[in-house]
């Protein structure tokens, strides 16, 4: 059985060149993992100060098998917490006007 994580991460204060040229590359990776359902939520502070992911995985060493794909991680802390559940307006029944 898949359980949601929240995964939080700290990012650094400043961007280096080579965390910047790193970006499009996490990008990808996580527009794949979205396209897989690995990954449900990716949000980013305005301040770029913190990221936070909601993932589902069968437990939390496959979640920390995940990120380690992620071309940043080496930039970034991650905290994660499994969640109870996670409700998303997306799951919300929506009809057809057709």
């Amino acid at each position: 059985m898949k359980n949601a994580y929240m995964i939080e991460f700290d990012l650094p204060d400043e961007f280096t060149e080579e965390f910047m040229a790193l970006i499009p590359r996490q990008r990808y990776i996580i527009n794949q993992m979205m396209a897989d359902g690995i990954i449900q939520n990716y949000s980013l502070a305005l301040d770029r100060s913190r990221l936070w992911v909601i993932m589902v995985a069968e437990s939390e060493f496959a979640i920390m098998e995940d990120i380690a794909r992620m071309p940043l991680i080496d930039y970034m802390v991650p905290n994660i917490s499994q969640l109870m559940f996670h409700n998303s307006s997306m799951e919300v029944m929506q009809f057809s006007l057709n």
